[in-house]
């Protein structure tokens, strides 16, 4: 059969750049087909969704020069902002941001926006705050459709949305096509899922999805085949579901332990690279 294609992305923390122009040069070199920017918690990294138009005409520079775009965001911002959270000030913070992310996401030309499935991060949840986010998750999506772009919710460490089958139910309660996955098969394996398992459930409606290893409960900075992943059954499964999305590489370059980070990021690729060919190989 034909080998497939479809975009592998690293993660912008993969890469101990500078500058955009860098960063997207690196991400290059290494052999990725386009970067996830991320939006997280650091003052730096907010301001990205509200910037200037200059700084955005800029970074469209960037990728335009290097030839490798940013096609997916990671919005775990949403971890300080929570949709769900009692505070009005908070709740009102994050969906401020959803909107913007979404408007910066389209100027700039990325395909999917990846939202954390917490209702709530540094308080309880609740009935209420989980009532809340898929309101939250509600207006969302609508404004996700205006601009024609996909948000991608995200497994995470909470009871609401940790598995396949909990985050299909948030799906159904907002019942939008501009709401779908976009899972982490780290972060499954992590809260003792198996993830193949559970990738198959979500057959229809991945548009793309996280791969990285974990150790249980500890779902950041675990070298690729180091960890609890069984990663030949994780990409036969998505090959079973007829997987054809980005796929981003989670590594994050402060947690390098052999003194090249690029070398890893490349070494990675090659590691999915080798995955993908056995997996689809196996497919009639």
């Amino acid at each position: 059969m034909t080998e497939p294609r479809f975009p592998i992305g690293l993660y912008e923390k993969a890469i101990p750049a500078a500058s955009w122009p860098d960063l997207l040069r690196q991400a290059r070199r290494a052999g990725y087909d386009y970067v996830e920017i991320s939006i997280d918690e650091t003052e730096e990294r907010l301001a990205r969704v509200t910037s200037p138009a200059s700084e955005r005409a800029a970074l469209r520079q960037a990728i335009a020069d290097a030839g490798v775009p940013i096609m997916t965001m990671c919005l775990s911002a949403h971890r300080k902002f929570p949709l769900g959270s009692a505070s009005t000030d908070a709740r009102c913070r994050g969906l401020d941001l959803l909107r913007d992310a979404i408007h910066f996401a389209a100027d700039i030309g990325l395909r999917v926006v990846q939202v954390m499935g917490y209702d709530a991060f540094y308080e309880p949840s609740t009935p209420d705050t989980r009532a809340r986010f898929v309101e939250g998750l509600e207006m969302g999506a609508r404004w996700a459709g205006q601009y024609g772009m996909m948000l991608g919710l995200e497994n995470v460490d909470c009871e609401i949305a940790d598995s396949i089958s909990r985050m299909l139910g948030l799906i159904e309660s907002v019942n939008s096509p501009w709401l779908q996955l976009m899972p982490d098969m780290g972060n499954l394996a992590a809260a003792g899922h198996v993830p193949e398992r559970e990738l198959r459930q979500a057959a229809g409606r991945l548009v793309g999805i996280h791969c990285k290893d974990v150790v249980p409960h500890v779902i950041r900075r675990i070298p690729f085949e180091t960890g609890i992943m069984s990663f030949p059954a994780v990409f036969a499964a998505l090959a079973a579901v007829n997987f054809s999305g980005p796929m981003t590489v989670e590594m994050w370059a402060d947690g390098d332990t052999t003194g090249d980070p690029i070398g890893a990021a490349r070494a990675a690729r090659a590691l999915v690279d080798r995955l993908i060919l056995d997996a689809w190989s196996h497919q009639v």
